[in-house]
């Protein structure tokens, strides 16, 4: 039996990890799960985020990670009322309706959420 791989992590560029760590927890709901010198853990609802200490904005304005939800317009709600400006979600050509937040250090966090698809029944197909 082979081993089973449990989880898959983000690991985000940070340019000061204060700094994250207060973005997160203030505008995302996140709580710091751990802090070292140059690494940082956020968690909420179960997922993580990892944060290395990086000193080049370029590498985090050219990262990304895609968190799945249920609900797109709860998030949207929430991180509007905690005084993020951020635009709606829109549901994307490829199905997933997505909610985008850019971070303080220019990490884009796509939320998507899977839309219920109806299936056609048979009498609907030979119509």
């Amino acid at each position: 039996m082979s081993a089973l791989i449990q989880a898959a992590v983000p690991v985000l560029a940070s340019l000061n990890l204060d700094e994250s760590g207060d973005f997160y927890t203030a505008l995302l709901g996140f709580h710091v799960r751990l802090q070292a010198s140059d690494y940082l853990i956020m968690m909420r609802d179960g997922v993580e985020l990892h944060f290395w200490l990086c000193p080049e904005r370029h590498i985090a304005q050219n990262t990304s990670c895609y968190l799945r939800t249920g609900d797109c317009q709860a998030l949207y709600q929430e991180f509007s009322q905690r005084g993020l400006a951020l635009d709606a979600p829109v549901l994307r050509s490829w199905g997933m309706k997505e909610l985008y937040v850019i971070d303080a250090h220019g990490n884009l966090l796509k939320f998507g959420e899977q839309p219920v698809v109806s299936h056609p029944t048979i009498a609907e197909e030979n119509c």
